[in-house]
């Protein structure tokens, strides 16, 4: 199987996270933020931060001698995309079949279920 030219592997989604959070950093920040929870090179983050400008995903300017990034598309369009992506592909395009399997494997509490309750009310009441 071909891998999907626009998909964002572990790495690149925890980056993206970083970004999203903060809105514009360096890649020393981006750097700093991935070290409190495990061990990484600086030439990683600042790679892999290449491979997300080149993908459109993140956006390049210069302030001083340290370039800044900023998202270049928002988080939910992003993480949209490849929850359809995913959908699409394990379950045939269906999200019933992922619902029930969250709700039988016991990873929807019920703060959640009630959340789901009142947007799916908001939903019908659109239509």
């Amino acid at each position: 199987m071909r891998p999907r030219k626009n998909a964002l592997t572990d790495h690149e989604l925890q980056i993206m996270k970083v970004v999203w959070e903060r809105g514009s950093v360096t890649v020393r920040d981006v750097y700093e933020e991935l070290l409190k929870h495990r061990k990484i090179a600086y030439t990683t983050v600042m790679t892999v931060m290449g491979v997300l400008e080149q993908k459109g995903r993140l956006k390049k300017s210069t302030s001083g001698r340290a370039y800044v990034y900023s998202p270049a598309q928002p988080q939910s369009e992003v993480l949209g995309g490849m929850v359809r992506d995913f959908v699409g592909r394990v379950f045939n395009g269906m999200a019933k079949p992922l619902l029930v399997h969250m709700l039988e494997d016991g990873k929807i509490t019920e703060d959640e279920l009630e959340e789901l309750k009142k947007l799916l009310k908001q939903k019908r009441r659109k239509r």
